[in-house]
């Protein structure tokens, strides 16, 4: 849409140009991935290149990448009772932080009563003697925990979290969705024993995601059943071009990742002090590490849905809260985990950037705040 500033990079990204080359070229071929003549096998070609795109970039191997049609049903398969690691005794409940995406929270697979909250600080981090309590008084467990909020972008201490977990005979489960192109990350230096990714997120193609399963992990039982696609762990024909279209992405995104980290910390912190000189603005889980895009903020008398509606007419595209719950007028689960009162928890921004993000988008949203600062906010 001409003459607009997008700034909500967070809940969904444009698709990067060479993403859909890759899906153009990806659907023009005929073959079922699964066929054995020439055409089958090109597709299949496709498939495993983009496999091995995202192995190589999060330290997995191949055999190891299970794609999905999004990151939701990525989480939903990874979060399975009876999962287990070389050494350790299959895990009968789950412990997932109280911030989680929503498709986190419901628990997968595992019955209601076997999911408990790991609660986390006032700044939005796991708290990780929460954590250490809830391992040792239970069977072994799944911890789920994600590398970074998608809505604070704050970084969660999931390396500190996997020692813990281990030591306690458990595995863990890390939501990389926000995470894969803004930070490095990397299943073996994390610790993780599971990991899932999203494509929309760094410039791929929405409906396809993908969980990766560390090595030795066994017993993860399939969400769909029937073909033996994905080696028997996940049901259907492949999607060729979104998963190629997700390969492109990741090839992309990794390349540019320390370029577009340093630049896109520079715009946050131009961005968060021109918030800052409207009285009163506060711009959460600032005392902590957060990803070099994200920004979620409040001012005494905003309500959440109204700025929204107020920075679209002004021609900014920015979020309240994660994209999932957008129209709900309720408060972010996350500020409420983080302790804030309900008023407060329904009057926060959030703004994210991404790769073609400009100084003068910046100064456009800043400009449009202050605008909207002085109509919306109590005197």
């Amino acid at each position: 849409m001409p003459n607009r500033v997008y700034l909500d990079w967070n809940a969904t990204t444009p698709l990067r140009p060479e993403a859909l080359m890759a899906m153009v070229a990806a659907y023009e071929l005929v073959g079922n991935p699964s066929s054995v003549h020439a055409e089958g096998q090109e597709a299949r070609r496709l498939v495993e290149e983009a496999r091995a795109a995202l192995a190589g970039a999060v330290g997995a191997l191949p055999r190891n990448v299970i794609f999905t049609s999004a990151g939701t049903e990525a989480n939903a398969l990874a979060l399975s009772p009876g999962l287990r690691g070389a050494h350790t005794r299959p895990v009968e409940r789950l412990l997932v932080s109280a911030i989680e995406h929503a498709s986190v929270l419901v628990g997968g697979r595992f019955p209601a009563g076997a999911v408990s909250l790991v609660k986390v600080t006032p700044a939005g981090v796991v708290d990780l003697d929460h954590l250490r309590a809830l391992l040792g008084s239970g069977p072994p467990a799944l911890v789920s925990i994600m590398a970074a909020n998608n809505e604070t972008g704050a970084l969660q201490p999931v390396s500190e979290a996997a020692a813990i977990v281990h030591e306690a005979g458990g595995l863990l489960h890390v939501d990389a969705i926000q995470a894969l192109g803004k930070i490095p990350f990397n299943i073996k230096v994390v610790g993780a024993d599971l990991a899932t990714f999203s494509a929309h997120k760094i410039g791929g193609p929405k409906g396809i995601g993908a969980l990766v399963v560390a090595e030795g992990v066994a017993g993860l039982e399939p969400l769909l059943r029937g073909g033996g696609q994905e080696l028997g762990r996940r049901a259907g024909t492949e999607n060729v071009g979104g998963i190629a279209g997700f390969g492109a992405a990741v090839r992309v995104a990794i390349e540019a990742l320390a370029e577009n980290a340093n630049r896109l910390t520079s715009l946050r912190n131009r961005l968060e002090n021109g918030l800052r000189e409207m009285a009163g603005t506060t711009v959460f889980s600032d005392t902590v590490d957060r990803l070099p895009n994200t920004t979620l903020f409040t001012a005494p008398g905003l309500k959440a849905e109204t700025a929204v509606i107020g920075f679209d007419l002004e021609g900014i595209a920015v979020s309240s809260g994660s994209a999932c719950s957008s129209g709900k007028v309720q408060p972010s689960h996350v500020l409420s985990a983080m302790g804030l009162d309900p008023q407060t928890a329904q009057g926060a921004v959030r703004l994210s950037l991404g790769w073609s993000t400009q100084e003068a988008d910046i100064n456009l949203a800043l400009e449009a705040w202050r605008k909207l600062g002085n109509t919306l906010l109590k005197t």
